[in-house]
């Protein structure tokens, strides 16, 4: 029966007869169709056919009570296609039959019930502040005169209607048998979700009112009582806030009552701990009054008389327990959704959690507790651990409690509630202060023994929580005592920090010493704790914890050895060590978690979102390998060599991808174990072990049937072991044949598409340490290197900037860059000239310093046209940093090498003037000086073309090409003062600045003869006095290592500085060369910097701000011992000025401090935090007023300080996000998402990161920032905006649709609401985005996906 081709009235009405045939088939088919013609006949084509859509009604109630479960099903589908297209005045008699049906026929009494909601559900959902559609507003006008009424048992709004006729019995009031239908809560449950925005309070009143009387009635179900809290959960989001007040006094009024029996009290506790979820925003200020009734439970007292009562009737009171339960499952949602409003209970629900974690009214002895709290010496434990082999395992002992007993779900419960203090109270609080290590984390130690699996999980995953907050997200350098360091990296880095102090180009080729460091040769240190903060208490503590889990991980099941592993893990992780002492203890219950059978052994928890799984052990047991050989001795692991290298490399073969890659990346850890540095003196006993591990990264490698990431990783692993078996090692751990069998494949894999990446990061290692021009095969550094080349040319920048940085290390040992014959320098030369561009200006600085290498080896090969004409174009770009010292670089390469004459003329003469003076005339400069006479012109000509040149553009060229020269030369230059400082009365307006920069660049390099002309300068007025500072300000940067030439000119040019800086137009340019001459004599210059900061004048505060500001760049070590116990202080009377562009300025210097000087400012973030947050807050007495012609305007005068707040607060997150409140944090976010354009977009990208840093803490305000997002892309502009305004709002719509893929892609779980009421609000508003703004998010998509590739 194939639907008409033409959807009509007609079509409908000839399919109606066949509704009733005695066929259900028939009757199935004949649903189909017309389901089928209602669908593809569009939303208008029966709006004006009351009868038809009357008689499809008729028959389609008939056929919901059919016999057939598949025919009402069918019937139920239509009802919802015919909904959007009958006639608007036929909605509400269509509600009124369908709330009255009553099925005969029937099993299922759910039918009408579901027909309403898919009669709901059909329409538009209507969204806060936007106009619903014209359909969404007939449907509710319907429902608000029928549905609402009929649920209701009464009008609630007459809608003008007179004399109007009551309805029947409410569908949510108690029916004729003395039951509540639990089928019409899930009706009120889908009106609110769709329709909530739109119902009046007295609507909401009424319902919420009928919902609350279920709670009541003796009988109601479970189930509809479950219901019942979810409806008024979603009701309260949309109650006005009098309505949620009177909501909130008569719920406290139910607290009150005397004979509150338990079953309403834990209903009531229920409900409001689901309001503190669903709105946590608006119910949080209630808490100060609800949050004693739900702690009263809870209570001391409470506690003693439960035990009392079970001791005397022998078994709990299960409904007393039940309040228990969901008093703390209703504290859970205060402490995670509410977070600030619970601060002042904060003790009580601590002490109330900790209190219920260990009830157990049916055990009385607490031996086994006490057992775990770390006060037995070592000795007991291990005897403890020798008799606990022969006793029955706890799991066993579990079989022995009693089958009802369910306070087992209480403990959960407290745990719960325990881990949600640690996740939201963390960040510079509670973690800091020591609360959570003192109080909470040693109870946690002593359940570890809990005999219920769920309860234990719990446990070990708030510790482990706890452990992962005291990560401070920062790196510290260690190596492990009592292991020598390797001795050539000890020398690179020496030779490295030598030629810098010379002021030559070697910090452009300190890769190799981190590519040696990557492969291991810089051995891990363990750093001693701090004697204070949340690391040192995690340290005193780990001692028990890892007691503890040796135990777990003897006699456990596999969820329970998991998660003990995961904590021991994150231990490891934080501590970058910590087991020295007690690996013994799990090294064999470890090993035998990495041989553990793949198979399908299982183990469920309700808990945790996956089930337990062998295979997921030995994942997290290989994790736990590779993280103790990294932070570990190894003397400490070498006993357990034998059996430890058999099974993971048994591991590595697994055909369980995730094993096998993870088995490889432990093989990793334990080559780096088991050869020099770290097994100095016991090679010949490890040989066996490494040729063991090097066939398996080799058969892992060649495999075809392995996974591509498995490939990969043991590629990685094949790179560092040949670079630990290099000749740096002075110990040779591969045997000829190996090494070349090795690189031979690592060639290979250079090759293949799916491997090359990885390829080339091995090949870079091996190339970093290969020194001995002896070791390196000539042939395979050729292929090698032209291999690398051709990698340039790929699209994949990832696999471009690896290319790139293995040909700098090529490039950058002498060793290996002597084994390139001239046809492969020339080749890879081509390959490297396409990089030779300003487009992509961190590839270009790379190209050039391997250029420059090349050129030193050889010239001829390397310096052509191509090459000169690349050059000549990127000195025309505006280059500066790093990409301009790479170019000198070269320069200097080619000049000494005699081959830079054609250059020179290219440069003369095709780029001259056309190009930046300040970058052309560098490079013209550096190749005049290493050239020579090779370069065919002399320095005498650019003095005469200074003199002599017509234009202000060549005398510009010429003073920035001396300038350059006068550096190179030093103390040799024959150039003098003068040529330059006569040039600053010029009337110019580029000449007199360009002779003060070139002044002061020659000065740098003959301090003595040109400082003492420069500061009699600078005390003369106007110009001269302006153009002196930037002199000494080029002076000061490029002076390098000659600082200590300046020294006796110190005190002269701090009077001077401070003099001249009091101009208006002086005070920048002189802040920074104040800031730069204290760096050089501190312990002088400091102290005077902090008492002008107490200066009466602000704008003498102002330059001193500023001068700090750049003064914390320099990372020299004497001005950081002085600065040390003078920045803290300095910062914090910065902050707390009373000037407002002085606060601006101070916020910059905390930004640049964070970055320069962490060590210094992380400690105390305590004490700025609260003064950054007190920044970003909208001021309104800063608000003003101004009349602009006819109009009036607001402008924010604290917009640029909240602005550098924001930027404060993103990098304090980036730096130190563990030591920030995240609840302050999110609050300052949310603020900002409603503050002005450049606020939103510092807001937005906070957003991106915090995804990635807490993606808890984020879900939980997933609602919260869907309001925002909503209101930002619902704002139409004027018709009259500019320009100016259109763009800004396009940028923030855009912003705002990145950030929600960002979310919804990362956060599903949090997105999708099923069962989750927090996440009803972003759920809709993802619906809304995909509906309404469907081509911009498919645009915005497109383009994430381009960037990603």
């Amino acid at each position: 029966m194939a639907p008409p081709s033409n959807a009509t009235p007609a079509g409908v009405l000839a399919l109606l007869p066949k509704l009733s045939d005695a066929d259900a088939d028939i009757r199935y088919m004949s649903l189909n169709d017309l389901d089928g013609i209602l669908r593809s006949g569009g939303t208008g084509f029966l709006s004006n056919e009351y009868h038809t859509c009357a008689k499809t009604v008729e028959c389609l109630l008939k056929t919901l009570d059919d016999t057939n479960g598949e025919v009402q099903n069918q019937a139920i589908k239509c009802i919802g296609s015919l909904t959007l297209r009958a006639p608007s005045e036929l909605l509400a008699p269509m509600i009124e039959k369908l709330s009255t049906l009553k099925t005969t026929n029937s099993v299922d009494n759910s039918i009408p019930a579901t027909a309403l909601r898919v009669f709901i559900t059909s329409f538009p959902r209507p969204v806060i502040g936007i106009q619903p559609t014209k359909s969404t507003q007939e449907a509710y006008m319907a429902i608000s005169k029928v549905l609402i009424p009929r649920l209701v048992g009464y009008v609630v709004i007459s809608h003008g209607a007179k004399n109007q006729v009551g309805p029947p019995r409410g569908m949510l009031e108690v029916q004729e048998d003395n039951t509540v239908d639990s089928d019409a809560l899930d009706v009120l449950i889908e009106l609110v979700k769709c329709f909530g925005p739109m119902l009046k309070d007295a609507e909401k009143e009424a319902l919420q009112r009928s919902t609350m009387a279920i709670f009541d009635h003796e009988r109601t179900s479970t189930i509809a009582k479950k219901k019942a809290v979810s409806a008024i959960s979603l009701l309260a989001l949309y109650m006005s806030d009098a309505l949620l007040s009177a909501f909130v006094s008569n719920t406290l009024e139910s607290f009150r009552k005397s004979h509150l029996t338990a079953a309403q009290h834990r209903l009531l506790i229920t409900m409001v701990g689901s309001l503190a979820r669903t709105v946590p925003r608006r119910f949080g200020p209630y808490l100060k009054t609800l949050a004693p009734f739900i702690l009263n439970p809870l209570s001391e007292q409470a506690y003693q008389d439960a035990l009392e009562d079970a001791a005397e009737s022998g078994t709990a009171d299960s409904e007393a327990d039940e309040v228990r339960e969901a008093a703390l499952l209703a504290l859970e949602g205060f402490l995670l959704s509410c977070s600030n409003d619970m601060r002042p209970f904060t003790d009580e629900a601590i002490q109330a959690a900790l209190r219920f974690a260990a009830y157990d009214p049916n055990v009385t002895g607490e031996g086994d507790d006490e057992e775990m709290g770390g006060t037995q010496n070592d000795m007991d434990d291990d005897a403890e651990d020798d008799e606990g082999d022969g006793e029955e395992d706890f799991e066993e002992e579990g079989a022995m409690s009693d089958d009802d007993d369910a306070s087992w779900k209480i403990r959960r419960c407290a745990e719960k509630a325990l881990y949600a203090v640690i996740s939201t109270r963390s960040n510079g609080d509670l973690l800091d202060n020591g609360v959570l290590y003192e109080k909470i984390a040693p109870i946690l130690v002593t359940r570890f023994q809990e005999r219920e699996e769920n309860v234990r999980l719990e446990i070990l995953s708030t510790l482990t929580a706890l452990v992962r907050k005291t990560s401070d997200n920062t790196t510290t350098p260690f190596s492990l005592a009592g292991e020598t360091e390797f001795e050539l990296t000890s020398a690179i880095e020496a030779r490295s920090r030598k030629r810098r102090r010379l002021g030559s180009d070697a910090t452009l080729f300190d890769s190799p010493v981190n590519s040696i460091s990557k492969a291991g040769f810089k051995s891990p240190k363990i750093s001693p704790p701090p004697s204070s903060g949340p690391k040192a208490d995690l340290a005193r503590l780990s001692n028990a914890i890892i007691r503890g889990i040796s135990r777990l991980l003897k006699q456990s099941t596999l969820a329970t050895k998991q998660s003990g592993i995961v904590l021991l893990r994150e231990i490891i992780t934080v501590q970058h060590g910590g087991l020295s002492e007690h690996f013994s203890k799990i090294a064999e219950p470890l090993i035998d978690a990495v041989k553990s059978s793949a198979g399908h052994a299982t183990s469920h928890s309700i808990s945790t979102t996956a089930s337990a799984t062998s295979g997921k052990l030995r994942i997290e047991a290989l994790q736990l390998v590779s993280a103790v050989c990294d932070n570990h001795s190894s003397t400490i692991i070498a006993p357990y060599i034998p059996i430890l290298v058999p099974a993971v490399a048994a591991a590595a073969k697994d055909k369980y991808l995730k094993v096998s890659s993870e088995a490889i990346v432990a093989v990793e850890s334990l080559i780096k174990v088991l050869t020099p540095p770290r097994s100095a003196g016991s090679e010949q006993t490890n040989q066996h072990f490494v040729e063991e591990l090097y066939d398996v990264v080799l058969d892992r490698a060649l495999a075809t049937d392995a996974d591509v990431e498995v490939r990969q990783r043991a590629i990685h692993a094949l790179g560092v072991l040949l670079a630990r078996g290099s000749e740096l090692s002075k110990v040779s751990v591969l045997s000829e044949s190996q090494k070349t069998k090795a690189t031979g494949v690592l060639l290979d894999r250079l090759r293949n598409e799916t491997t090359r990446l990885s390829a080339v990061k091995a090949i870079d290692m091996c190339l970093a340490a290969s020194q001995d021009r002896s070791t390196i095969e000539k042939t395979w550094t050729c292929e090698v290197a032209l291999e690398l080349g051709a990698q340039l040319r790929k699209a994949n920048r990832g696999l471009r900037a690896a290319s790139l940085a293995a040909l700098r290390d090529l490039a950058g040992n002498s060793a290996a860059l002597s084994c390139l014959d001239g046809k492969t320098v020339q080749a890879l030369t081509g390959m490297l000239l396409p990089l030779v561009s300003s487009s992509d200006l961190n590839l270009l600085g790379t190209a050039l310093v391997i250029l420059a290498k090349l050129v030193r080896q050889s010239p001829k090969e390397v310096v052509d046209h191509r090459l000169n004409a690349a050059i000549c174009e990127i000195v025309v770009a505006p280059l500066g940093g790093a990409v301009l010292d790479a170019l000198l670089m070269l320069l200097r390469a080619i000049g000494e090498q005699n081959v830079g004459r054609p250059l020179m003329q290219g440069l003369l003469q095709d780029v001259g003037v056309n190009g930046d003076p300040a970058v052309v005339g560098k490079a013209i400069g550096m190749l005049v000086v290493s050239g020579g006479t090779t370069v065919g012109v002399k320095l005498e000509d650019f003095v005469t073309e200074l003199q002599s040149a017509p234009d202000d553009k060549r005398k510009c060229l010429a003073l920035s090409v001396l300038g350059e020269a006068g550096f190179r030369l030093g103390s040799s230059s024959p150039l003098e003062p003068g040529l330059f400082t006569k040039y600053f009365g010029s009337k110019s307006q580029s000449l007199p600045r360009a002779a003060a920069t070139a002044l002061g660049r020659a000065g740098a390099g003959n301090i003595s003869t040109y400082l003492p002309v420069i500061i009699t300068t600078t005390s003369k007025a106007g110009s001269s006095q302006y153009l002196s500072l930037h002199a000494i300000k080029e002076i000061l940067q490029s002076s390098g290592e000659a600082r200590s030439d300046i020294s006796p000119y110190t005190k002269q040019m701090w009077d001077k500085l401070l003099a001249a800086s009091q101009a208006e137009d002086n005070k920048a340019v002189g802040a920074e060369c104040i800031g730069r001459l204290t760096v050089i004599e501190p312990k002088t210059f400091l102290p005077s910097l902090q008492k002008h900061l107490q200066d009466v004048s602000p704008s003498v505060k102002g330059m001193a701000i500023q001068a700090i500001r750049f003064a914390l760049s320099d990372s020299d070590e004497a001005f950081d011992e002085v600065l040390r116990p003078m920045l803290i202080p300095m910062l914090n009377s910065m902050l707390d000025d009373d000037n407002l562009e002085n606060r601006r300025l101070a916020l910059g210097v905390l930004n640049s401090a964070i970055h320069n000087k962490s060590d210094m400012i992380l400690p105390n973030l305590i004490d700025l935090v609260p003064l950054v947050m007190k920044e970003s807050t909208v001021k309104p007495e800063l608000v003003r007023e101004v009349q602009m012609g006819p109009f009036k305007h607001k402008v924010d005068d604290g917009l640029e300080v909240r602005k550098s707040a924001y930027e404060t607060l993103y990098t304090l997150m980036e730096a130190a996000y563990s030591r920030i409140s995240p609840v302050d944090l999110f609050d300052r976010i949310l603020a900002g998402l409603g503050d002005e354009h450049e606020i939103k977009v510092l807001s937005n990208l906070m957003l991106t990161k915090l995804v990635y840093l807490d993606p808890e803490e984020t879900g939980r305000h997933l609602d919260s920032i869907a309001e925002r997002y909503r209101s930002i892309l619902a704002f139409k502009p004027k018709e009259n905006a500019v320009k100016q305004e259109i763009e800004k709002l396009n940028e923030a719509n855009k912003g705002v649709l990145k950030v929600t893929l960002l979310l919804h892609g990362i956060l599903p779980a949090n997105t999708s609401a099923g069962g989750n009421l927090q996440g009803e609000k972003w759920k809709g508003y993802w619906d809304w985005v995909g509906k309404d703004f469907r081509s911009q998010l498919a645009s915005v998509e497109q383009e994430l996906r381009s960037q990603a590739a």
